[in-house]
């Protein structure tokens, strides 16, 4: 049996912690003796971690300028304080300060993954965590071996790192039977009209994610005579600056935010279309699971969006990463008869691809080798 140790921030309410509870969920627990460390204790994705997965941390919660100060010590120090046990696979599950940590490992019979979740294009994108690019470099050359979440991520990453160990693409595990399940329960929340298309997005309410340009593109569409609902699921920082757009275009009672919850898959079905504005992606699993539910998504281009979507626009509408081009393409499925129902079919479609069994089969595979 091998002896795995996954070490991530947090399990708070992000994609990368929940399909990493997804899938040690799945781990064949015959061939995998698993443990789950943060550095931050808690986070809404904890309770979802069957029992016997082992779980610690290091703090207790989330202090101002962590990574900052984690920066003060070098690598080999915080293994040291950080990692007390012996494992055969230790894997950063996230980028940055976790990587920076598990690189620090001595142990020589210890076998040491990186997984990558986020587009690294840049020296200044890869060095966040780390004193510097070159300490970066340094660190991502001591793994055994890269998991990148799509074949863009992988793509930035061998070039911007010029990097030859082996590396590969891995996909999110999504709980596809669970998603199914739980999408018929019925959303008593919100009383749908049934002359206004319903619009949806999941995520973190950051920067990042351009929920801001969502909210122009709401506005400009019903400015057109197009009725149309958005709504929210998340929490963020940003919410507070958007909700001043939305007062100052009386845009309330049109744009709602939903905040978190734990099965966003009934609001997904229950919703037109599905929308991500995102600047960026690494391998979107909202996008993935807005797919098993058979709703139909528009989203800019991103990493791993042609993945999923085709290169064709064969499974879903991509445009390119710029507001008026995602107005464009959400005005284009809204206006063209028969344009949603078409798209629902071919999510559905799509959605059987991505199935719990085979991207957990594929992960088996790679720690095992």
């Amino acid at each position: 049996m091998k002896k795995v140790l996954f070490i991530i921030p947090s399990l708070a309410h992000g994609g990368a912690e929940k399909v990493l509870v997804n899938l040690v969920n799945h781990l064949d627990k015959s061939k995998f003796d698993i443990t789950v460390q943060t550095l931050f204790d808690g986070g809404v994705n904890k309770q979802y971690l069957k029992p016997h997965i082992k779980t610690n941390s290091v703090f207790k919660r989330v202090f101002p300028g962590n990574s900052k100060i984690l920066a003060l010590f070098s690598p080999r120090f915080l293994y040291k304080q950080i990692i007390k046990d012996n494992y055969d696979i230790i894997v950063s599950y996230l980028e940055g300060p976790t990587s920076r940590i598990v690189s620090g490992c001595t142990d020589e019979k210890t076998k040491l993954v990186s997984w990558i979740h986020c587009k690294m294009d840049t020296e200044q994108a890869g060095a966040v965590g780390f004193r510097s690019f070159a300490e970066a470099k340094a660190c991502y050359h001591r793994f055994d071996y890269v998991a990148c979440v799509s074949r863009g991520v992988m793509n930035h990453f061998i070039q911007t790192f010029d990097y030859k160990k082996p590396i590969g693409v891995l996909y999110n595990t999504i709980e596809t039977d669970t998603i199914r399940e739980l999408l018929s329960e019925h959303v008593e929340d919100i009383v749908f009209q049934k002359d206004v298309i319903n619009i949806i997005s999941v995520g973190k309410i950051i920067a990042v994610k351009a929920f801001m340009r969502l909210a122009h593109i709401h506005k400009q569409l019903l400015d057109e005579g197009i009725k149309n609902h958005v709504y929210i699921l998340g929490l963020g920082d940003e919410k507070t600056q958007i909700e001043k757009f939305l007062t100052d275009n009386d845009l309330n009672e049109s744009f709602t935010f939903l905040g978190y919850n734990t099965n966003p898959y009934k609001y997904m079905n229950a919703c037109d279309l599905y929308v991500c504005s995102s600047l960026s992606e690494g391998f979107s699993t909202s996008v993935t699971e807005s797919l098993i539910v058979g709703t139909p998504v528009v989203t800019t281009l991103c990493s791993g969006m042609q993945e999923l979507l085709g290169e064709h626009n064969e499974y879903g509408i991509i445009t390119e990463n710029n507001e008026q081009a995602l107005y464009e393409g959400i005005k284009d499925i809204l206006t063209t008869p028969g344009k949603l129902e078409h798209y629902a079919e071919k999510a559905l479609e799509r959605g059987k691809y991505f199935s719990t069994e085979k991207t957990v089969r594929a992960v088996e595979e790679m720690l095992l080798n």
